[in-house]
């Protein structure tokens, strides 16, 4: 029963990592599900839903046409809403139900395309997986079919890869991310997939180096190295110290072609600090930590490399793993999304910082802007707080 959680919620789906991903970039997501779910994949999982419309549609799947496997009425209602809506491209993606009846989503991608004119790609999710699986294939699949050969490389060129909502809830985090690149003396040629445009991301073959700031960048991140040579740093720069450290990595990597694994640096002395979340993101939490004093681990419940683990790290999805993994840890104090309060160890301190892909809008109104020095703002609050508390 490791699979049943009885007290914290699950991720957002792959589904809305593809809906996050897609979102800014003209294009047309036709997720294959039932009628009155698309809420929960362009509201509940999207702060951008009341600035930015995005043409993103689920099919109204029926019990009829589930038991009988009627694609055609599926491809027929995505021709006809492209040739009204026009996009610049249409992704096809599923849920639990296509997944149960076998709908071949490659065939179907085929078909429309060959209908509509316009280009058309499957997207496999199921809704039975995590956000940034999802994400990863539609921004991999973004740079397969739109990142142009580069004639030359732009000197400290930098794409930012990974950038979506359900990691960055702080709609400001992005464009704070863009302003440190710029003070430490980066151009910033594209971002993966906020503020930008197909256009833009075309150009990302010409970076010098890559910034993976989300596991869901990092499978476009592998391909631009492998396909145009542009290696990558991950991380994202969280706190002065960190920070700095980062920027360093950059030059490096721009410098020697190698990729660079920034998130996993550990401290290993001083107040016992788990960190829960995504494996870059919460990752360069740990490192931050790390750096200035504290013995900091990443406890990572959602889909991440090896690579992107330290020693010391744990890795666990399921809700009776968490609560596991914590009690063998032994943290002084976790930092997390406010629902895991109720899974923390007894007399452990509990740092909320709310993750738009695990509660939502349930906290939207207090979502941090972490970069750079606002990091180190902000845990002077916490430790603030919890000395008035006691």
């Amino acid at each position: 029963m490791k699979q049943t959680a009885r007290i914290i919620p699950c991720y957002a789906a792959d589904t809305s990592g593809v809906c996050a991903a897609l979102y800014e970039l003209g294009g047309m997501v036709a997720v294959h599900d039932a009628s009155g779910v698309n809420s929960t994949y362009a509201t509940h999982d999207e702060p951008r839903w009341e600035d930015m419309h995005s043409m993103i549609y689920v099919s109204g799947l029926t019990e009829l046409d589930a038991i009988l496997g009627n694609d055609e009425k599926f491809i027929a209602d995505v021709t006809a809403a492209a040739a009204d809506q026009h996009p610049r491209f249409i992704a096809v993606c599923g849920s639990p139900m296509p997944m149960m009846i076998g709908v071949d989503f490659d065939a179907v991608a085929m078909e429309i395309e060959q209908r509509s004119g316009i280009r058309t790609f499957p997207l496999h999710t199921n809704g039975m997986r995590s956000y940034p699986e999802g994400a990863s294939e539609a921004l991999l699949e973004i740079a397969k079919e739109y990142v142009l050969t580069p004639s030359e490389h732009i000197p400290d060129g930098v794409n930012i890869l990974g950038a979506t909502p359900l990691d960055f809830g702080n709609l400001q985090e992005i464009e704070s991310v863009r302003a440190w690149l710029t003070e430490n003396g980066f151009s910033v040629v594209s971002c993966f997939a906020m503020g930008d445009s197909l256009e833009t991301l075309a150009q990302a073959g010409r970076a010098s180096v890559n910034l993976v700031v989300s596991y869901s960048g990092y499978a476009a991140a592998e391909y631009l190295y492998r396909q145009f040579g542009v290696p990558y740093v991950c991380g994202v720069p969280t706190g002065s110290a960190f920070s700095a450290v980062l920027a360093d990595a950059l030059r490096q990597a721009s410098e020697s072609g190698k990729p660079e694994y920034s998130c996993t640096y550990r401290g290993t002395s001083g107040k016992k600090i788990v960190v829960i979340g995504e494996s870059i993101c919460a990752g360069s939490i740990a490192a931050q930590l790390g750096l200035t004093g504290f013995d900091a681990c990443l406890l990572c419940p959602l889909p991440y490399s090896d690579k992107l683990l330290a020693a010391g790290d744990a890795d666990a999805s399921a809700e009776a793993c968490i609560e596991q993994a914590l009690a063998e840890m032994q943290p002084d104090s976790v930092i997390a999304d406010p629902l895991y309060r109720f899974v923390l160890p007894k007399g452990v301190q509990h740092i909320p910082l709310p993750h738009y892909a695990f509660s939502g809008r349930c906290f939207e109104r207090k979502m941090q802007n972490l970069i750079g020095t606002r990091f180190n703002t902000w845990l002077d609050g916490q430790n603030a707080d919890e000395k008035r508390v006691g």
